[in-house]
C-alpha cells in the first residue's frame, strides 16, 4: 500500500484484519510508524524501492494518494519499476480518462492495471467498503478478487471489465451522491426558513426509519445535527473533488440531460460565493463520510 491516509490506513488494517500481509508505505513517516504498531503482519518500508523489494511475485501494489498528478507521477515511478506480469490498482478518486492513459503505459510494460472506485468513506474501508473494479486482464482479476472479497461488505464489490470503466463507474456514482446530498439539504432550508421551530436531529432520525428517503447519509445528518444542532460553527462552503463535474461533463459528451446532478454541481460553486444552510448541511455530511474538510463560520 502506498498511501497511508485516512483511507489508505484503514484499507490496510481491514485488511491484515482477514490475515491479509501487507507492506505499507507513505512520504510521512509518522503513518507508517501508525501503520507498523497495528500489526505484525504490517511490514513499514522508507521508500518504493524497498517496497518492492519485499514483494513477492506476482507484486501487487495499492496507490491510495490523492487523485491528479500525486496518483499519476506515482504509478508512473512503478511501471518502471515493476514487472511483468505484476499488479497495481489505483485506489484514488481518478479520472477514467488517466486510468485509459495509465494502463497503455502499463499494458506496455507487460503489468496489469486496475482502477477501483472506493465508495463507503472512511468506515467502510476500515469495516467493509463498497469497491467498483476495472482491469483488461481477468486472469489477473482472479489473483485480486479474494482481496476484495476479505475488504468489501458481502456484494460490496464487482469487477466491471475493461480498464477506466470502475473510476467511471464510481464518477457516476459520485454524481448521484451529489443530488441526493443537494436535494436532502434544500428540504433542510425550507424547515430552517418556516415559522416552525424543528429539532433536526430528531427529524433526521424519524426520517431513517421506516421512511422512503432512509439512508446513510440521513444517518449522517442525525449524527452532525447532535453536534451542532443549527451547524452554527461551520460555514456554507461546500467543497468538490471533481467528480461531480466529470460526471456532468460526461453527460454533455454523450447528450444524456442530467439535470439534478448539473445543478447540484451548480449549487456547490455558488456556495463559494454566499453562506447557505444547504451549503452547512452538505458540508456537514461530506465531513461525516469521509472526513472532509469543514470551513469554520465567519
Amino acid at each position: 500500500m502506498i498511501g497511508l491516509g485516512k483511507m489508505g490506513l484503514n484499507l490496510v488494517e481491514n485488511a491484515v484484519d482477514h490475515k491479509n500481509e501487507v507492506v505499507a508505505f507513505d512520504l510521512n513517516k509518522d503513518f507508517v510508524d501508525e501503520a507498523a504498531a497495528y500489526s505484525d503482519a504490517i511490514t513499514p518500508v522508507s521508500d518504493i524501492d524497498e517496497m518492492l523489494a519485499k514483494l513477492p511475485s506476482p507484486k501487487i501494489v495499492w496507490v491510495m494518494v490523492p487523485a491528479g498528478n500525486p496518483t499519476n507521477s506515482t504509478i508512473d515511478q512503478l511501471i518502471e519499476k515493476m514487472g511483468e506480469g505484476d499488479i497495481i490498482i489505483n485506489g484514488g478518486n481518478s479520472n477514467f480518462k488517466d486510468d485509459l492513459k495509465l494502463n497503455k503505459a502499463a499494458e506496455a510494460a507487460g503489468i496489469n492495471y486496475f482502477d477501483a472506485g472506493t465508495s463507503g468513506g472512511v468506515s467502510g474501508a476500515r469495516n467493509g467498503g463498497n469497491f467498483m473494479i476495472g482491469g483488461d486482464n481477468i486472469e489477473a482479476w482472479q489473483t485480486l478478487e479474494p482481496l476484495f472479497k476479505d475488504i468489501a461488505q458481502e456484494d460490496g464489490y464487482l469487477y466491471t471489465g475493461r480498464a477506466g470503466s470502475g473510476h467511471y463507474l464510481k464518477m457516476v456514482h459520485n454524481g448521484i451522491e451529489y443530488g441526493m446530498m443537494q436535494s436532502m439539504a434544500e428540504g433542510f432550508e425550507i424547515l430552517e426558513a418556516s415559522e416552525f421551530d424543528y429539532d433536526y436531529e430528531k427529524v433526521a432520525k424519524l426520517w431513517n426509519h421506516g421512511s422512503v428517503i432512509r439512508s446513510w447519509l440521513m444517518e449522517l445528518a442525525e449524527e452532525q445535527f447532535a453536534k451542532d444542532p443549527k451547524l452554527s460553527a461551520i460555514s456554507g462552503t461546500m467543497h468538490s473533488s471533481g467528480e461531480g463535474k466529470w460526471t456532468v461533463e460526461e453527460s454533455l459528451n454523450l447528450q444524456v440531460p442530467a439535470p439534478t446532478i448539473a445543478l447540484a454541481l451548480m449549487m456547490r460553486y455558488r456556495s463559494m460565493q454566499q453562506d447557505t444552510f444547504t451549503g452547512k448541511v452538505v458540508s456537514a455530511l461530506r465531513n461525516g463520510f469521509g472526513g472532509h474538510k469543514m470551513d469554520a463560520a465567519k
